[in-house]
């Protein structure tokens, strides 16, 4: 049951109303950004979530939501995000999916554990400090292990590392498994090859065409895995250095954010924010297979059965870039480096099963996957 408390107090300009005079303090309710109305509960991407967690401090300006999905299978391990959202609306809408997602991330991983995750609204660049840091630290902690917190967009490891100061509900950590984009790219790669083998019809990769959007840290790892596969490279980023070191180092041909939807490829790779295929892009695409590492790229569960429409091959997201979770999960819930090897292959498993059972039953594959994720955590 999904905890609820209104928050007292005026809501300000950007959505937020006093959250609470302690770190961490619980409200289940958020704060409608015109009207102040409650909308956690008629939320388009509230699922039956378990607990929803406003934080506040006033002294350090955190101002964090906690989302908890599930934890039918164990604790819920997710990221902490940092971005600067326009306001409430929009962070609470990240943390909803996101955590969502990770619970059916760790389901179809095979891991003990539940879906959780954590957005800061900030930017990373500018307002974030060791204090504040800190400070989501203790709202973590008093979640006493209902919530494991680790490494996201715009968090790195010496984050977690200044969090694990003040609490053990961290993962990702120096020392630990650290950066898991490596993993998460080594996974999404793994993947590709599955959905290149079942679209296709090849076991290689030499001389594909892979249009790749985002080249940040799993972007670029998974880079390198294609450059060393022999595929040929397209790249778009917001990051201008990010794009000049592929093209340096990876023979790449960078393109402009939007030019990368209408390329003619053999693989749209997916590789930073959410939503991207949706009305506007979905027909655009001329490529048989969509496979990357970001996390909610379908905008709506609609656009995974225009996808299959359309002929092309999705790999759902949640499936393909496990290999972070995975990592991470081992310091969590304490098996090997050998055991995660195993279970980060046996993706291309778990993705030949989806796709096959797409095809017997004419269905789309996020929706295959859907089901078999609901079997294992309900």
């Amino acid at each position: 049951m999904a905890e609820t408390a209104m928050p007292q107090g005026s809501v300000p300009p950007d959505g937020f109303g006093a959250a609470g005079r302690a770190v961490g303090q619980a409200v289940g309710q958020a704060v409608g950004q015109a009207a102040g109305q409650a909308v956690l509960f008629g939320h388009p991407d509230f699922a039956g979530h378990e607990q929803v967690v406003f934080c506040h401090d006033g002294a350090t300006g955190l101002r964090a939501i906690v989302a908890i999905h599930n934890t039918n299978r164990g604790p819920a391990l997710g990221g902490c995000r940092m971005w600067p959202y326009a306001g409430e609306a929009a962070a609470l809408g990240d943390a909803l999916r996101l955590s969502r997602g990770m619970t059916y991330k760790a389901a179809m991983a095979g891991l003990d554990l539940g879906g959780g995750k954590a957005v800061i609204v900030g930017d990373a660049k500018t307002d974030k400090t060791e204090a504040l840091m800190k400070a989501f630290g203790r709202a973590v902690d008093r979640l006493n292990r209902r919530y494991i917190t680790a490494e996201d967009v715009g968090t790195t490891v010496a984050d977690m590392d200044t969090i694990g100061t003040v609490t053990d509900h961290v993962v990702g950590v120096t020392g630990g498994a650290g950066d898991p984009s490596n993993s998460t790219a080594h996974g999404v790669f793994i993947g590709i090859r599955a959905a290149v083998r079942h679209k296709l019809g090849r076991d290689t990769l030499d001389g594909l065409h892979v249009a790749v959007q985002g080249v940040g840290h799993v972007g670029r790892f998974l880079c390198d895995y294609l450059h060393k596969a022999g595929a040929r490279l397209s790249v778009t980023d917001i990051d201008r250095a990010a794009l000049e070191r592929a093209e340096r180092d990876f023979g790449a041909t960078a393109v402009g954010p939007d030019e990368i939807f209408g390329l003619d490829c053999d693989l749209f790779a997916p590789c930073a924010l959410g939503a991207v295929v949706n009305d506007a892009t979905l027909p655009r695409l001329k490529c048989p297979i969509v496979a990357g590492s970001a996390n909610n790229v379908l905008d709506a569960a609609r656009h995974g059965a225009a996808l299959r429409r359309a002929g092309i091959l999705y790999a759902p997201d949640y499936v393909i870039n496990a290999g972070g979770l995975i990592d991470v999960a081992r310091f969590a819930l304490g098996f090997d480096i050998e055991a995660a090897r195993a279970r980060l292959h046996r993706i291309d498993d778990t993705l030949t099963e989806i796709f096959a059972r797409a095809d017997a039953e004419d269905r789309p594959t996020a929706e295959v996957a859907d089901s078999i994720a609901e079997d294992r955590f309900r």
